[in-house]
């Protein structure tokens, strides 16, 4: 059912973000990336917006000649939420994908460079049972489904995006990692030719991020192969993505190619870039400020008005975050551990 968002031309002045606090992370970037003559800037599109409201039922997955195809899909019942959901059209057009490119508008403008078949994923390390999978290997084995979570950028807007996967802690279970495993390592494609923005020195390439292994099993923990119950867009981080709904959205790595598992907390990419605003766990945290803006709250996205650049995105009423972007349950994950540090 359509029902009619707000329109966020309405907000008031006092609720739009100054428009320096917006830009700072990508000064940071443009610091990184200096002399690689990278603007930083944005764009978006889309209009309208969807109400969550599916029954539960089995995904499939058909393969022909090499390409991944869904069957009918609908919402698991279990992960619905009283959100609004966010417009397909801004999800798959206003997004960080830093290997496509720093702008916004840099995934969508460079996704037909990617070539996502054929595909394939390494599982080794402190497993009994490694294995170097083609994608459709990968997915053969599982039921999919789909998951409607919140996605909390670090820059402090969100989306709702129902996501296609199955629970991490499945591959982990045909993987059978061994007593010393401890950490669970993402590497995404490393390829200029196809991710342009790995000609740049934004990050240190390969992109990589990690997870604990208690992280990993969580049932919240998603690999994804889709969206709005098709094929997960390039822009978007195809033809596999992680998904963690209580991290920052840097966590929830694109493009996967290699997961390992080790003993020894892996450093990612943007820990590496800068621990003291990046930490490994990055769990959302209200309570913890960026140290260049404050994280308590966020701009929800639900379209991005047409024409407008993405300042038109400043203009959304903000929300209150909430701890653990509102999925409490992974909180034992973290006990005794000092929270001002999971930020």
């Amino acid at each position: 059912m359509l029902i009619k968002s707000p329109n966020p031309l309405h907000a008031r002045e006092s609720e739009v973000t100054d428009r320096d606090t917006w830009l700072s992370r990508r000064r940071f970037l443009g610091k990184a990336a200096r002399g690689a003559g990278l603007a930083l800037a944005a764009s978006s599109g889309g209009a309208g917006a969807l109400l969550a409201g599916c029954e539960p039922a089995a995904v499939t997955a058909r393969h022909s000649e090499g390409q991944l195809r869904l069957g009918d899909i609908e919402a698991n019942k279990r992960y619905l939420l009283p959100d609004t959901i966010t417009e397909k059209a801004a999800a798959t057009t206003y997004n960080n994908f830093y290997e496509m490119g720093v702008l916004k508008s840099d995934p969508r403008e460079n996704a037909h460079l990617l070539k996502t078949t054929p595909w394939s994923v390494r599982v080794h390390g402190l497993v009994d049972k490694p294995a170097n999978y083609q994608l459709e290997d990968f997915i053969a084995p599982q039921q999919l489904e789909e998951r409607i979570y919140r996605l909390r950028c670090v820059e402090a807007w969100s989306m709702v995006i129902p996501w296609v996967g199955f629970p991490m802690a499945d591959l982990i279970g045909r993987a059978q990692p061994t007593s010393k495993a401890r950490f669970v390592k993402f590497t995404t494609l490393l390829d200029p030719s196809m991710l342009p923005g790995q000609r740049t020195p934004v990050l240190d390439w390969p992109y990589v991020e990690a997870l604990e292994l208690k992280e990993a099993l969580h049932p919240l923990t998603l690999l994804t192969v889709g969206m709005y119950g098709e094929i997960l867009p390039n822009q978007n981080g195809a033809p596999l993505r992680l998904v963690v709904p209580w991290k920052y959205g840097y966590k929830s790595i694109k493009s996967i190619v290699d997961i390992e598992f080790t003993d020894r907390r892996p450093v990612p990419s943007w820990t590496r870039a800068a621990p003291n605003e990046y930490p490994f766990y990055s769990n959302v945290n209200p309570s913890v400020n960026h140290p260049r803006w404050s994280q308590a709250r966020e701009r929800r996205i639900i379209n991005i008005p047409r024409g407008l650049d993405a300042i038109g995105a400043l203009l959304e009423p903000k929300i209150e975050t909430l701890m653990f972007n509102g999925y409490p349950e992974v909180a034992e994950l973290y006990r005794g551990m000092d929270m001002t540090r999971l930020s």
